[in-house]
């Protein structure tokens, strides 16, 4: 009996082994034959989208293909520069970086668009050169998928920002969409108010209580993409990314990390923008882009999802709502996530960058 339980005890040993051994090489072959997951970013320019960059370019088994600026919730030129600084800073420069020509409907108000100014000008950024060039984003965006059509290895797309970008490609060239894996979206409000009146910075009788700010701006664009499209969604609304709030304890955790780390540092001194802002009239300011970034590399921390039939509203006084309609878009709508576990990711992902 104690020899059964001895060889029983060594086979047990030789098959964990070989499964670690097997694991380990998975690992390094991913890495060495380009198989990482491959992912372009849009994005409008706001300052939790840039940390999102930050948080992204940390991320093992992502092979970022692009970066295009939408000039909605930004100021194009400044906007431009800090994110060519933000790339100067993590080394990406040979990640192309352009700016799309995307026009939208419903304009973000200016006090939303000039933080971008704030931003490129921290401190920590400026021995950093402004961008040298602006491309279109629309052709970046072209070129990108149709080069994964051509090796069948379809992108990923982060969009933390309008549709619209997307749209004006594949409006045109509909057979791009095979280049697509799916798409991950910050946008949208379900079952919770929208955000268009707070802070109250337009109008009553446009701030209806049911839009948010990503599909308010071209609500068009989002709704042909929702009815002429069949990539996988994965959208995170206001109904989650109300719960990600830029706590006192999350940065001050952060400001000491930035003792050590000079991604900690970078990412403190771009939160700290915020503090003046929401007590210069900004009632809240919440992790809406880097809590959907943290999904491309954690989709474990989501706890609770499910499968929404949406439309949008295009017109009239409630423009840019999405709507549960058994006839509309099959979407996987995020809910609820586990905090605790989301802030300890962000943490340690940003301990990077040794002092």
């Amino acid at each position: 009996m104690k020899t059964f339980n001895t060889k029983r005890t060594l086979w047990t040993f030789v098959i964990l082994l070989l499964v670690a051994v097997t694991v380990i090489i998975s690992a390094v072959t991913t890495v060495a034959d380009g198989t990482q997951k491959p992912v372009i970013y849009i994005h409008d320019g706001a300052i939790d989208e840039y940390v999102s960059y930050l948080l992204l370019s940390t991320m093992d088994g992502v092979d970022l293909q692009g970066l295009i600026i939408v000039n909605a919730d930004c100021i194009d030129t400044p906007a431009m520069d800090a994110q060519w600084k933000f790339q100067q800073f993590t080394g990406q420069t040979d990640v192309p970086l352009a700016l799309s020509r995307a026009r939208g409907w419903n304009p973000f108000p200016w006090s939303f668009r000039a933080q971008c100014i704030e931003q490129k000008n921290v401190k920590f950024l400026e021995d950093y050169k402004p961008s040298p060039v602006y491309p279109s984003g629309e052709k970046l965006l072209r070129k990108v998928l149709t080069e994964a059509v051509e090796a069948d290895r379809p992108v990923t797309l982060l969009v933390n920002c309008p549709l619209t970008p997307l749209y004006l490609v594949l409006s045109q060239n509909p057979e791009l969409e095979e280049g697509i894996d799916k798409l991950v979206w910050m946008g949208g409000a379900i079952d919770v108010k929208g955000n268009l009146g707070s802070p109250p910075v337009v109008p009553k009788q446009v701030a209806n209580e049911k839009a948010e700010w990503n599909v308010f701006w071209d609500p068009s664009s989002t709704e042909w993409i929702f009815e002429n499209t069949s990539f996988p969604i994965v959208e995170f609304p206001l109904d989650i990314t109300n719960k990600a709030q830029i706590t006192e304890k999350f940065l001050s955790r952060l400001k000491e990390q930035g003792k050590n780390f000079t991604y900690s540092e970078l990412a403190y001194e771009s939160y700290s923008i915020i503090t003046s802002l929401t007590k210069a009239n900004q009632s809240s300011y919440e992790m809406w882009d880097v809590l959907t970034t943290t999904y491309l590399a954690r989709p474990d921390i989501y706890t609770q999802y499910s499968k929404e039939y949406l439309s949008v509203v295009t017109a009239g006084k409630l423009q840019g709502a999405l709507k549960k309609d058994p006839d509309g878009r099959e979407v996987k709508v995020m809910f609820d996530f586990d905090r605790e576990e989301y802030y300890e990711y962000v943490l340690e992902q940003f301990k990077a960058g040794s002092k």
